[in-house]
């Protein structure tokens, strides 16, 4: 269920940044396949992260 979670926040927030970046440059059209790699590319980091950082509690000293 994480891994569909994340992806879906990350299409939502790279597709929305994608169309606002688009509107303030001036590009006329809407690259959806664009968002699209860059939310897959996004949530294959996130969850990679995720995985590298451990669980644990840290010991107090």
């Amino acid at each position: 269920m994480k891994y569909i979670i994340t992806f879906l926040w990350s299409f939502l927030l790279v597709t929305m940044v994608n169309y606002v970046a688009g509107s303030i440059a001036g590009i006329a059209s809407f690259d959806f396949m664009g968002g699209v790699i860059a939310s897959i590319v996004l949530a294959v980091v996130i969850l990679g992260i995720t995985a590298v950082i451990p669980d644990e509690q840290v010991a107090d000293y």
